[in-house]
């Protein structure tokens, strides 16, 4: 399938390449990180290739296609599974109405690098016929709903929190300030009440309906914690939508404003290819030129005033292989492959802890533990020192609770969860950081980054 939205490359010489890429991997040996270098050559040439006609890659094996680019990075090796959980968080069709194309995106989408994933990330586009945008809206409204009361909690997994709507006007919701123009959060009970109470900055309450919020859907995502018994895993779920309104005159619009480019994104339907590439067709150069914008825009908060130096290498690996720098790319895709980031696990895992600990929850505490238990073993072997003994001793008094079931109250559990993460998030943070700046091309574009910040 033809693009217009086509990653920009450059085209250096065979000798320039080959200089780029021994000096990235002496960079990283430096560093101990062992980056082979025939793997990140072939890696290199692919890339090298990846642009032009026929961008789309179809697995007929496997059942999955997507952009090349997304493709080099895929394993199918668990796709039985995240298909699973995708009928857990995958919005239904409805013939004439509504037509849907589920994918896996982030950690989720690139097995071959991410040795140690954390959350099971899912896109899908969701694309009404309509007379009217506000007719889409209303069937957008009914079809989250629906989803979020089917799947609001039974075995092996509950729903935590649905974004649908746009504040516009400044309120304090559960304790926290949100401004105008954030989405707004539903909890299952919210959602299934079709009513949520706020307070204005003054104190003053207000009551926002699930009616009015489909006014202005907004950016739309739904989150679950879902456990897998036979793999003995747990892992925070995501499904984020990107919603497509056709007209009666065949004109396409996004709800949003903005139709996602999928360069991130593997489908795992394809009886969805018909829906994908209707929706592709729709895309522009400007498309392409605004995701790496928003992409870079969120490099510039987490390597500055939010610093998550993990959330910033992601984002720059995916600014990198659009951009044509593809050598800085072949380096930071080697970090996602270092035991250090297993301690993203941590983040990700004390969430579902959290929640499995829970009197009545529907989370199987034997699935949770065996995990606990390899998350605890992953921090000694990665750890030292004071960062050790403190990731060690909150895991510990988290895999306690997890078995008695609640016996802890509740504000210790969350100090501990808040403790965990933040333990965990220190050290992934100077792992990446360390090793961001250690390659000269990629210390340059932080500070770039900075001046702009």
């Amino acid at each position: 399938m033809a693009s217009e939205t086509e990653p920009t490359t450059t085209e250096p010489t065979a000798e320039d390449a080959e200089a780029a890429i021994s000096g990235v991997i002496d960079s990283a040996r430096r560093l101990g990180i062992e980056m082979d270098a025939r793997e990140a050559s072939e890696w290199l040439e692919a890339m090298a290739v990846a642009p032009g006609a026929g961008d789309i890659v179809v697995d007929l094996a496997a059942g999955v296609f997507g952009h090349k680019i997304s493709m080099l990075d895929f394993r199918p090796d668990d796709l039985e599974r995240f298909r699973a959980i995708g009928r857990v968080v995958g919005l239904e069709d409805r013939p004439g109405q509504v037509a849907t194309a589920l994918a896996l995106s982030g950690s989720a989408a690139q097995g071959r690098i991410q040795a140690y994933p954390g959350d099971a990330d899912y896109f899908e586009r969701v694309h009404i016929t309509a007379p009217t945008k506000e007719a889409a809206c209303a069937i957008l409204a009914d079809v989250i709903r629906e989803k979020a009361m089917a799947t609001a909690s039974a075995e092996g997994y509950r729903l935590l929190e649905v974004k649908f709507g746009t504040h516009h006007e400044p309120v304090n919701d559960a304790g926290g300030s949100v401004k105008v123009g954030a989405p707004i959060s539903w909890t299952a009970a919210e959602v299934a009440a079709g009513e949520k109470s706020v307070a204005r900055p003054d104190g003053t309450p207000m009551t926002i309906t699930w009616q009015e919020a489909a006014a202005d859907p907004g950016w739309c995502k739904l989150d679950w914690i879902v456990a897998d018994r036979v793999r003995r895993r747990v892992a925070n779920a995501s499904n984020m939508l990107d919603v497509t309104w056709e007209a009666p005159d065949g004109e396409i619009h996004a709800l949003d404003g903005f139709i996602d480019p999928y360069y991130q994104e593997i489908y795992l339907e394809p009886e969805s290819m018909p829906l994908f590439a209707k929706i592709a067709k729709q895309l522009t150069g400007e498309s392409l030129e605004r995701y790496v914008d928003d992409l870079e825009r969120e490099v510039r908060k987490y390597a500055g005033s939010e610093a998550n130096f993990g959330k910033a290498a992601r984002r720059m690996y995916n600014v990198f292989r659009l951009t044509g720098r593809h050598e800085e790319a072949a380096y930071i895709r080697e970090l996602f492959d270092e035991p250090s980031t297993v301690l993203y696990q941590v983040s990700s895992l004390v969430r579902a802890l959290e929640e499995a600990s829970r009197p009545g929850s529907t989370i199987d505490a034997g699935t949770v533990v065996g995990q606990v238990d390899e998350l605890i073993m992953a921090s000694v072997s990665v750890l030292e020192g004071p960062a050790e003994s403190q990731i060690l001793s909150i895991l510990l008094r988290l895999r306690d609770n997890l078995i008695r079931r609640g016996a802890t109250n509740d504000a210790v559990v969350a100090a501990d969860v808040s403790a965990a993460r933040g333990a965990a998030m220190h050290a992934v943070n100077e792992y990446f950081y360390a090793r961001l700046m250690a390659l000269p091309a990629i210390k340059a574009y932080l500070e770039q980054v900075a001046l702009e910040s």
